[in-house]
Parts: C-alpha cells; sequence; structure tokens
C-alpha cells in the first residue's frame, strides 16, 4: 500500500489502520473481516473494531450474512460523504464561534439606545437569540409590536411569560395582568419595557417618549441578575395575590396602593420625562 495514500486518508480522519483496511477492501471485496485482516496487515484483534468503525461512519457497508462480508464505499461518494460532513462541521463551528464572540465582546458592556423604534429593534433581536425563556414586562402596545418575535420564540420551544400592563391577549404566551396597571401608568406618565433572555441578556427602558426614549441593553451579569429579579419578583406577586388577594388588600389596600404609596419615589403625577430630566 502506498505511504502518501495512507497519509491522505488520514488526512481526511481516517486512522492508520482504516485507511489500511478501506484501501483493501477496494483492492478486493466483498471480503471476511479475516480476509482483510490478511489484506492489509491490520492485526485481527484489531480488524472488527477497525471494520465496525468504518460501517458505523458508512464508509464501509456490511452484509448481514454468517461470516458477515464487507464492501467499501466507492472513492468519489466516500469524497462526497466527508465534504458533506465537513461542510455541516464548519457551518456548525462558524454559528457556535459567532455566538462565543458576541457574548465576549459584550459581556462586560453596557449600551445605551436611544429613540423608541431602536430599543423595540434591539428588543426583537434580544427575543431572537433566546434559546430556553423570554422574560418581559412590558405595556400592550409595545407587545403587540414585538407579537411576531415572541410568537416565533414561542414556537422555537421557549417559554415565553409577560408581566402586562394592561389587557392583552397572546394565546401562545403566559400572560400576567400586572394588577396596578392603571396606577402605575398614571404616576409615571409613560411605559417602560423590560426583556430578559435566557437570563443572561437584556434590554430595559423607557420607550413612551418618542425620540427622547432610553434603554440600556447589557449582558453584563451584575445588571442581569438584578434586572431579570425585577420581573420574576412581579411573578410573585401575581401569585401571591392570586392566592391571597382578601388578606393582602385588607392590610395594603386595593392592587397594594397603600404599600405602593409608602415606597414612591415621588408624587403621584411626577411624570417619567421629568424624573428623567427630559422635559416634557
Amino acid at each position: 500500500m502506498k505511504p502518501e495514500i495512507i497519509k491522505l486518508l488520514q488526512d481526511l480522519n481516517f486512522t492508520e489502520y482504516e485507511a489500511k483496511a478501506y484501501l483493501a477492501l477496494l483492492d478486493k471485496s466483498p471480503l471476511s473481516g479475516y480476509a482483510v485482516s490478511l489484506g492489509s496487515g491490520v492485526p485481527r484483534s484489531k480488524i472488527y473494531e477497525v471494520l465496525g468503525g468504518l460501517v458505523e461512519r458508512g464508509e464501509v457497508l456490511i452484509s448481514h450474512e454468517e461470516p458477515s462480508l464487507y464492501t467499501p464505499l466507492p472513492p468519489q461518494e466516500l469524497v462526497r460523504l466527508k465534504k458533506k460532513r465537513a461542510e455541516a462541521s464548519l457551518e456548525a463551528a462558524e454559528t457556535a464561534l459567532e455566538h462565543y464572540s458576541f457574548v465576549s465582546s459584550n459581556r462586560e458592556n453596557i449600551w445605551n439606545i436611544t429613540g423608541t423604534d431602536a430599543i423595540l429593534e434591539r428588543a426583537a433581536e434580544t427575543i431572537g437569540r433566546a434559546g430556553t425563556r423570554v422574560l418581559l414586562e412590558i405595556w400592550p402596545e409595545e407587545a403587540k409590536l414585538l407579537e411576531p418575535q415572541l410568537r416565533a420564540a414561542s414556537e422555537r420551544g421557549l417559554d415565553v411569560l409577560l408581566v402586562v400592563y394592561g389587557e392583552l391577549d397572546f394565546d401562545f404566551a403566559q400572560v400576567y395582568p400586572h394588577d396596578s396597571s392603571d396606577e402605575i401608568t398614571r404616576e409615571y406618565g409613560g411605559r417602560w419595557i423590560v426583556v430578559s433572555a435566557d437570563d443572561r441578556e437584556v434590554v430595559a427602558g423607557i420607550v413612551s417618549l418618542g425620540t427622547d426614549s432610553r434603554a440600556a441593553w447589557t449582558l453584563h451579569p451584575g445588571l442581569v441578575m438584578p434586572i431579570t429579579e425585577v420581573i420574576v419578583h412581579d411573578l410573585y406577586i401575581y401569585e401571591l395575590m392570586q392566592a391571597h388577594r382578601e388578606t393582602l388588600e385588607a392590610t395594603f389596600g386595593p392592587n397594594l396602593i397603600d404599600l405602593r404609596r409608602r415606597y414612591n419615589a415621588g408624587p403621584t403625577g411626577y411624570s417619567m420625562a421629568a424624573r428623567l430630566g427630559l422635559g416634557g
């Protein structure tokens, strides 16, 4: 057997023994395992393991008789098979490495986004990258604009959970209406959005001020974790209110309004734009 041909097959991910067995079968086939061992020089103690690996990869075919006979995949088909597998591996590697590069280059950064359209576009991209679940705090106006991305996430098998300030009917998602929607909308005079994808990437900010809207996008774990917990906390509150509303409202007022007023950052009617120093 020519060493250069064995080396070429090794470059195609054959072991030396596999290359010798395959070449022996190209020279003459079908052959029993014993005959392949004699023709290739592969030890009898190794030949069936070697042939088994080739059969498993589809590079050698085996007959169902006693004793089993082996025949090689024709060289042209072998090359096509190797090329197809290599292309698939390269494509998978490209996708994986792009994702790794994306995470690595952005993990420590906090990016500012200006304008409602740009914020919603970033939110849509974030939802599109999610692989396990998407959590949102959102108003119906923005939820409806993101419906295609949210529906697509659900169809990919993701959990899609929304805490909504208002009424929303999404049959593909788990929707949790916030009990204090009206009070919060009046109090802040505007709307915000919080998106958490896979508990590793967030978009959070104000979306109701048009070109003056502001948001942050980050993969920084020091921000992703507490921002995600804001949504999870509201899911806790929803469950508690569903189970113990009468008791909680007897203590803290309708929709826990007395509790909200106790920790309110400013007087009712203090607009979101004023809080941000944007005017209006």
